[in-house]
């Protein structure tokens, strides 16, 4: 006999992504249809906004963007004039990226609309459930972390067809 099957619904990253669907649904709609730009690009944004110039290697690793998507999420906000790229004085390959005025602008009137989001989104918490809520986040994002540093995982095929064979099995964790 073979046992259940337990619903996908059990899964912590499935119910966080499909809070994530369900809830960004309006932050997208806020981004695409009222600004113009897209989740990623807001994303972008909303980092420079909080840590100013970057260069985009930073940008790709506080916003945990690959570099690639990073670059062409860049390349649409300079395209509107949202992002300048920056030559350092002396060093034409140190290319710094920053929040152009009107970018500068559309995040103050962006980011209090999707404060308000998360604002009632939280509503449905106490504020006790809401601390505790936000120190498990902390603690799983951190075991999250030492899980992928810890773990060797395959690297994605894409588009090598038999090259390597069978993916290894995953490396045992090691004890707390």
């Amino acid at each position: 006999m073979t046992a259940p099957r337990r619903p996908l619904d059990d899964l912590l990253l499935y119910r966080l992504s499909r809070l994530l669907s369900v809830a960004g649904s309006m932050v997208i709609r806020l981004c695409e249809g009222r600004f113009g730009i897209t989740r990623r690009e807001w994303r972008l944004v909303a980092v420079l906004a909080s840590r100013g110039e970057l260069s985009s290697s930073e940008l790709a690793e506080h916003a945990q963007l690959d570099r690639a998507r990073t670059s062409k999420a860049v390349g649409s906000l300079v395209a509107k004039q949202l992002v300048s790229r920056v030559v350092r004085p002396g060093d034409r390959r140190q290319v710094r990226l920053g929040l152009t005025e009107s970018g500068q602008a559309l995040y103050e009137e962006l980011f209090p609309l999707v404060t308000q989001i998360n604002t009632e989104l939280l509503g449905a918490l106490s504020d006790d459930d809401a601390a505790r809520l936000d120190e498990s986040l902390h603690r799983l994002h951190a075991r999250a972390e030492r899980m992928v540093e810890e773990a060797v995982l395959p690297k994605a095929d894409r588009g090598r067809r038999g090259a390597g064979g069978a993916n290894p099995p995953l490396k045992p964790r090691k004890p707390e």
